[in-house]
């Protein structure tokens, strides 16, 4: 198996994902799994699209993750994951990947900051006189 890339995207969060067949080795950044996420819940986030599709162990993931959060970006490298291994092997992995949602992009962004206004929707106190 060649390589295949994917792209994943949460909030300002952009991860490229490359698969390669392997021993189930993430590295994001140049840096292990566990030195980029050092909470449990962000790599169980991460790892979740291997879990559901039953290809733990199997492939090697390297990601390149540009801006936003910790969490956006977690949950980036879950939708690239996921379309990767859509790439991959579409009749095998595709029905679980879609049935736990992996394959939706959360579209929800941050509306911007208004002028005038202390934030997006925040008005300043209304004075009648």
């Amino acid at each position: 198996m060649e390589q295949t890339n994917a792209l994943g995207r949460r909030k300002a969060a952009v991860a490229r994902v490359y698969l390669t067949a392997g021993k189930g080795n993430v590295t994001i950044n140049g840096r292990a799994l566990e030195d980029y996420f050092p909470q449990d819940g962000l790599r169980y986030i991460v790892n979740q699209p291997f879990a559901v599709a039953g290809a733990e162990g199997k492939f090697d993931a390297k990601i390149t993750l540009v801006g936003g959060g910790t969490k956006g970006q977690a949950e980036a490298v879950r939708l690239g994951i996921a379309r990767a291994l859509c790439e991959v092997d579409a009749e095998a992995y595709r029905p679980a990947l879609k049935a736990a949602g992996f394959l939706t992009r959360d579209a929800r962004e941050v509306e911007r900051k208004k002028p005038g206004q202390p934030g997006a929707r925040r008005r300043f106190q209304f004075s009648k006189r």
